[in-house]
């Protein structure tokens, strides 16, 4: 037998908790002193508290909790309305880690609204490239909705390399087509270049992405920032510069990391002198 303050100590729960889970029928003590009235538990107890705390967990109401426990509930069936759970709340956990980068981000933004980037511009020619690529529809440009498109964009295609018994020749490539004045939607696109001499394959869809013979760059340093910072300095250095843009910018991976805190990306605009 355990006192209500041992039992709440090994149930992790509290005292307060346990007295009003036995004032409504929810868990009663094993035995009750009738002259101190004090509260006595049993090991076994732990059993039911512990399914208790877990169901309220899932958001269920003590008296659904209730219902529940009355119907014998399975082990499995428990750890399976758990597994769920736990997906649910990974899944609000990710949004909520991508909402505070973009909000971060845009706080960098407004901070660097005076600054201008000099050195870290370079203005150069990008050669042609042929990639193995796969395209999607996004909404709009959120993080939130690009990041997951672009990642199960980038696995399938690499699974298409793998099936073709083909290796990448090079650095993912990101790029995204806008829509016109009244159109809605983006287009997504993804590629990885292609060894010299593969044109096509049944697995992969090769293109051609032309030379650019003015395009300027700048290095974009923590892949899981997004790259708003970054693609806004490098718009006010385009603007104050002379030139204007002209063509689809691209995101080269120039350092792939598990850290994408530690990811290394350069953003190549095709520009032209005004």
């Amino acid at each position: 037998m355990f006192t209500i303050g041992d039992f709440a100590r090994h149930g992790r729960v509290s005292v307060r908790m346990l007295r009003h889970y036995d004032a409504i029928g929810l868990l009663r003590p094993a035995h009750v002193d009738q002259s101190s009235g004090y509260r006595f538990y049993e090991a076994a107890q732990l059993s039911r508290l512990n399914r208790i705390v877990a169901l309220k967990g899932l958001g269920f109401t003590l008296q659904q909790v209730r219902t529940i426990l009355d119907e014998d509930i399975s082990v499995e069936e428990l750890r399976g309305m758990l597994r769920l759970r736990r997906a649910e709340l990974q899944a609000a956990l990710a949004e909520a880690a991508s909402g505070l980068a973009q909000i971060e981000a845009r706080l960098r933004s407004i901070e660097n609204e005076g600054s201008m980037p000099q050195d870290d511009v370079v203005i150069r020619q990008l050669p042609a490239v042929q990639l193995a690529e796969l395209s999607a529809m996004a909404t709009s440009f959120s993080p939130g909705e690009t990041g997951p498109l672009i990642g199960r964009l980038f696995d399938e295609l690499r699974l298409r390399f793998s099936s073709a018994g083909v290796a990448p020749a090079g650095p993912r490539t990101v790029y995204f087509e806008t829509p016109d004045e009244g159109d809605y939607g983006i287009v997504v696109h993804v590629g990885l270049p292609v060894p010299a001499g593969v044109t096509e394959h049944a697995d992969l869809q090769v293109v051609s992405l032309p030379p650019v013979e003015c395009a300027a760059t700048i290095a974009h340093r923590g892949v899981a920032h997004g790259f708003l910072t970054t693609s806004q300095l490098l718009v006010r250095w385009v603007d104050a510069h002379g030139y204007r843009f002209d063509g689809h910018a691209r995101e080269v991976m120039l350092n792939s990391s598990e850290n994408p805190y530690e990811s290394v990306a350069e953003l190549q605009a095709p520009v032209v002198a005004i």
